[in-house]
């Protein structure tokens, strides 16, 4: 019976996730309960449940958040877009009802937004302040720039590249914390399917959301494993391609407690030397394993793409 109940659980995931990837996609459209339902083969009644019990949130909820979150990121890197396109951009019928949708869910309205210092704001939601007035939530610890901009330079070689497509195979986190189980399965599955004796496989992260402005415990994250050649995947692990394109490419040899330094560095660096982030999602390769190292630190390559 476990086994059966671990099949279907197993299943569920895998069509959840043709429906994440199938929203991120058309977030300008119209993405209706029966719309997306139909994607991941299940009945509106059905998907309504099970999509709320893996994600936490109804369909309704994260289609809104998700696209409340690629509007702010295209606040936060792109000034050239104004505020009337980027409501078209992510399916809200008017600049009005994007202004308020967005004021709601950040406690500024989408200018107010642009103009604060992007890397100063974190994580979304309101607090009361003590007269009661809402403010927004920004950010406990903010680094320096001089200083981690001098971190950089001593901890990390950065480069432009073009590259090439990169076939994977993935399992996907919903939060920050079940990233190691999703690790987990992955390399239970590899094991089986011998891609961890294949020179050349790497172990691959990709973030679907932003931790400056989508909260831990809602970021998805896949953990993912180079493919040389199709595979065929089962219910719980989905196939992807990071597309090829021209990316910033950041090398550190760094313990785990440094990534968000070197990722928060990595995109000053960007910004001052006038590179463009582009909509596709920034991702990390890691070249060894940091359990295996006396220091627990690991080789990795932090990879933004760019136009």
């Amino acid at each position: 019976m476990a086994g059966l109940e671990n099949e279907i659980k197993a299943d569920y995931i895998g069509r959840v996730n043709k429906a994440l990837q199938f929203i991120d996609e058309r977030l300008d459209t119209a993405l209706s309960l029966e719309v997306v339902s139909n994607v991941a083969f299940f009945s509106p009644f059905h998907f309504h449940r099970i999509f709320k019990a893996i994600t936490n949130e109804t369909l309704n909820s994260y289609v809104n958040r998700r696209r409340l979150e690629k509007a702010a990121a295209v606040l936060m890197h792109k000034p050239e877009i104004s505020i009337s396109e980027l409501s078209l951009m992510y399916g809200f019928t008017s600049n009005s009802s994007f202004t308020r949708a967005f004021k709601n869910f950040y406690g500024l309205s989408p200018s107010e937004f642009r103009r604060q210092n992007p890397g100063n704001f974190s994580k979304i939601g309101k607090e009361e302040s003590k007269n009661g007035q809402e403010m927004p939530i920004f950010e406990k610890y903010i680094c320096n720039i001089n200083q981690l901009k001098n971190w950089l330079q001593m901890n990390a070689k950065i480069e432009i590249k073009e590259m090439g497509d990169m076939n994977l195979a993935y399992v996907t986190s919903i939060g920050h914390e079940g990233i190691a189980n999703a690790y987990n399965v992955l390399i239970k599955w590899a094991k089986l399917q011998g891609l961890l004796d294949i020179p050349g496989t790497k172990m691959v992260t990709i973030y679907h959301d932003s931790f400056k402005i989508t909260a831990p415990e809602k970021v998805r994250i896949s953990a993912c494993i180079s493919l040389n050649d199709p595979l065929i995947t089962t219910k719980q692990i989905g196939s992807c391609t990071i597309e090829k394109g021209k990316f910033i490419v950041g090398s550190f040899f760094i313990p785990l407690s440094d990534f968000e330094k070197s990722w928060n560095g990595l995109f000053i660096w960007m910004n001052e030397n006038g590179y463009k982030k582009a909509e596709r999602n920034p991702f990390e390769i890691y070249h060894s394993d940091y359990r295996v190292h006396p220091e627990k630190r690991c080789l990795v390559d932090f990879y933004i793409p760019i136009l």
